[in-house]
């Protein structure tokens, strides 16, 4: 898990703790845990210290659909995680909006086109 710089923090906005997400989706810490390491979701270090989740990663008690399968994306074009949540929360005036925000909006195939096309 990577620490991000106070900018991106404050880019993303809202943020929920480990324990926060747990509670969220109706699951035990560990298996929060278990969705960070299998890349279903991502953990930063803020500068607080603290290891949180985007809270836009989150729809209710669930995941963001399709949000897995960016991140593989966006992390086998060799970001890492920090990079990689940059890259969510940055505006793109041709999507509109943010890249998670369209990934919420059922629009991950338009997003997933561009985070593939960052390997070339």
């Amino acid at each position: 898990m990577a620490q991000i710089d106070p900018l991106a923090d404050a880019t993303v906005g809202d943020w929920l703790t480990i324990p926060e997400v747990a509670e969220r989706l109706g699951l035990p810490v560990s298996r929060v845990k278990q969705l960070l390491r299998d890349r279903k979701l991502l953990a930063i270090q803020r500068p607080t210290g603290a290891f949180c989740v985007p809270a836009a990663f989150l729809d209710g008690d669930q995941v963001v659909r399709g949000l897995h399968g960016t991140l593989t994306l966006l992390l086998d074009c060799g970001f890492d995680d920090a990079d990689a949540l940059r890259w969510l929360f940055t505006a793109d005036e041709t999507l509109p909006g943010t890249p998670i925000q369209a990934i919420a909006q059922n629009r991950r195939t338009e997003v997933n086109r561009r985070a593939q096309a960052l390997a070339f």
